[in-house]
C-alpha cells in the first residue's frame, strides 16, 4: 500500500498536521509528546496522523517530505519539521507566527 497519495491529502486539507508516533491523546513517544504539548499550548487545532499504523507509512512519508525522523510537523501545506525544530521556533517565539495564532 502507498500512503503518499493519502498524505499529500491529509496536509492539503489541513492547515496543522502533526504525523507522530502514536496520537495526540496518546503519545508512545517523547519527542511525540514534546509537539503535541507545544501545539497544545498554542491552543491550535491540528490533524494527528500515527504512522505507526501501517509499516509502510513510515517510508512513505520520508519520501514525500525528504525529512526521515519522526514527528513531522506541517503547517499550512509546508514541512515545518521535527520536535528539535519545532522547540527552537517556540523558544525564539517563531513557532506562534508560523502557526498564525492571534
Amino acid at each position: 500500500m502507498d500512503f503518499k497519495e493519502q498524505f499529500k491529502k491529509i496536509i492539503d486539507e489541513n492547515s496543522i498536521v502533526l504525523f507522530m508516533k502514536g496520537t495526540k491523546e496518546a503519545p508512545v513517544c517523547g519527542f511525540s509528546s514534546n509537539v503535541v504539548q507545544l501545539l497544545n499550548h498554542y491552543g491550535v487545532e491540528y490533524k494527528d496522523v500515527n504512522i505507526l499504523e501501517h509499516e509502510q507509512m513510515r517510508p512513505d512519508l520520508s519520501a514525500l517530505s525528504g525529512w526521515p525522523t519522526f514527528p513531522q510537523l506541517f503547517v499550512k501545506g509546508k514541512l515545518i519539521g521535527g520536535a528539535d525544530i519545532a522547540n527552537e521556533l517556540h523558544e525564539n517565539g517563531e513557532l506562534l507566527d508560523i502557526l498564525d495564532v492571534n
